[in-house]
């Protein structure tokens, strides 16, 4: 057969678009849970489900609320409603119309079903209801400004209505929402594939094929495998490996200030394994906390690159409390704490995740806290084991991650308030369940920061979570990936995002 200049000029036009035709690729640090935002609470969910569904509302790098499935929206003068539009001629993944129907089966499903874990964070929801097809208004029984920022996050991301009649094991199976990518496939701690939607709304902007999400909880083969090209993107890169990855000429680091923390929290209630010294006295907790270097800590296992932290608000930002500035190790009063309490050593065991560098926190804190009489024993679980365990109650102590929210209703309530649904070790302070309801209520910054300020007061005296630090946002990226930024709460968009052949 006779090959024509033109079949040559055909394959030299062709090949860069095939090599373009790779998928991003993505390290996750850990497995996600099942992908359905009715059940999951886990950061590298997040990841997942914002890279493949789009949410009424969206959050910017500068952490301003911003329409994406809402077109706008607005308060009634009472503050008990909210009208919100909604974007025409946007499609699921499986072909239906997105609609207030849609989206008001989705919230009430959040809402009301057995086994969601949105119903605590919904709780001043009383309900949605049809305004017309591209209208709908949430009404609540109280005054809630955090309302916008939960429709920026999983009560506002809906899936298919097709899909959510569906039994909970197969809308984990073949998750089906709207958004630039959808789901493929799905192999169990090795990773997830998406595939570019042609029916996107926004499609213009979606530059990508597709993505694939690989499970490496190793930090270090993320980076091996990074700087070998077998990566686009890793998440969660280790903060001793930034300066390496800078180095590299093939290489970049993208670093964001975070909104996310580390707490350590303790079984105070949640079954047997709360009748421990460390349950069932506050003074014990404090005297962990104050054996613990937060300082050093971050050296010697961040290389300086994170935020020492006591407060689930990070340090210097608008609603952390300056009445408690981050305490410096102090044994001698650690010791003191634990006389007072009745006891001179104190044994319990840590769970923690399998990341290495968590395994290293845990080891820097097992030697300090030995210092002040705590006899600390570690258990390293994979996450979904971890969170199990730490639901269940099968636990004394827990280092957990939050990635982080905007608006404070999203941080410390879900931790200590009575039913806050990551309150495993089921602390419950009436009181502070009462400002953290009038904090909500409030519409503007000025009004809710006192408020906010007495509730760090009671959680600090308490110290059922221990934080240790806040973790900046650090993403290892291949020199070819262009558009990329990575946002405060640890998630980045797939708009204009690119990589070159």
């Amino acid at each position: 057969m006779r090959i024509s200049p033109w079949m040559l000029a055909g394959a030299v036009f062709l090949a860069p678009f095939a090599l373009h035709a790779q998928p991003l690729r993505v390290a996750l640090e850990f497995d996600p849970a099942p992908l359905d935002p009715a059940t999951d609470g886990s950061y590298t969910n997040r990841v997942v489900t914002t890279t493949m569904c789009d949410s009424l509302i969206d959050l910017t790098p500068d952490l301003k609320f911003v329409p994406e499935l809402a077109t706008g929206w607005e308060w009634a003068a009472d503050g008990l409603s909210l009208t919100v539009k909604l974007r025409p001629g946007v499609t699921f993944h499986d072909g239906t119309v997105f609609d207030a129907a849609a989206m008001v089966a989705n919230i009430q499903r959040y809402k009301t079903l057995s086994y969601s874990i949105r119903k605590a964070e919904m709780a001043a929801i009383n309900g949605a209801e049809v305004v017309d097809p591209l209208t709908m208004r949430i009404t609540l029984n109280r005054p809630f400004a955090p309302l916008i920022a939960l429709l920026a996050n999983r009560p506002g991301t809906p899936y298919s209505p097709k899909l959510i009649e569906k039994s909970r094991e197969e809308i984990a199976a073949h998750p089906v929402c709207a958004g630039p990518f959808a789901f493929k496939s799905r192999v169990a701690q090795d990773n997830i594939t998406l595939e570019r939607y042609p029916g996107y709304w926004n499609a213009a902007a979606i530059k990508l094929p597709g993505v694939v999400f690989r499970t490496i909880v190793d930090s270090n083969i993320r980076k091996v495998d990074l700087a070998a090209g077998a990566l686009d993107i890793a998440q969660r890169l280790s903060p001793t490996d930034v300066g390496s990855v800078a180095a590299n000429a093939k290489l970049k680091v993208f670093k964001a200030p975070s909104l996310g923390f580390v707490p350590i929290e303790f079984n105070v209630g949640n079954g047997k394994a709360a009748d421990t010294p460390l349950g069932r006295d506050p003074r014990v907790r404090q005297a962990f906390s104050l054996a613990i270097d937060r300082a050093a800590l971050n050296q010697v296992a961040f290389d300086g690159q994170y935020v020492p932290s006591a407060q689930m608000e990070a340090p210097g930002s608008t609603y952390f409390h300056p009445g408690h500035p981050v305490p410096g190790r102090d044994i001698e009063a650690a010791k003191k704490l634990l006389a007072a309490a009745g006891v001179s050593s104190v044994s319990f065991t840590l769970l923690t995740g399998t990341d290495p560098l968590d395994g290293q926190v845990a080891q820097i804190i097992q030697a300090m806290v030995k210092d002040a009489g705590f006899e600390m024993k570690i258990t390293a679980m994979d996450a979904a084991a971890q969170v199990s365990a730490t639901q269940s109650g099968n636990f004394e102590a827990s280092m957990l991650l939050w990635s982080g929210r905007a608006d404070p209703d999203g941080n410390a309530p879900i931790w200590l308030t009575c039913k806050g649904f990551t309150n495993w070790g089921r602390y419950c302070n009436p009181k502070l369940d009462d400002l953290f309801t009038e904090a909500a209520s409030k519409q503007t910054v000025a009004e809710r920061v006192p408020v906010y300020r007495q509730a760090t007061d009671i959680f600090l005296a308490d110290q059922p979570d221990v934080v240790i630090y806040h973790w900046s946002m650090l993403w290892g990226l291949s020199s070819k990936v262009s558009g990329f930024a990575g946002r405060p709460d640890g998630l980045w968009r797939s708009e204009g995002l690119t990589v070159t052949p």
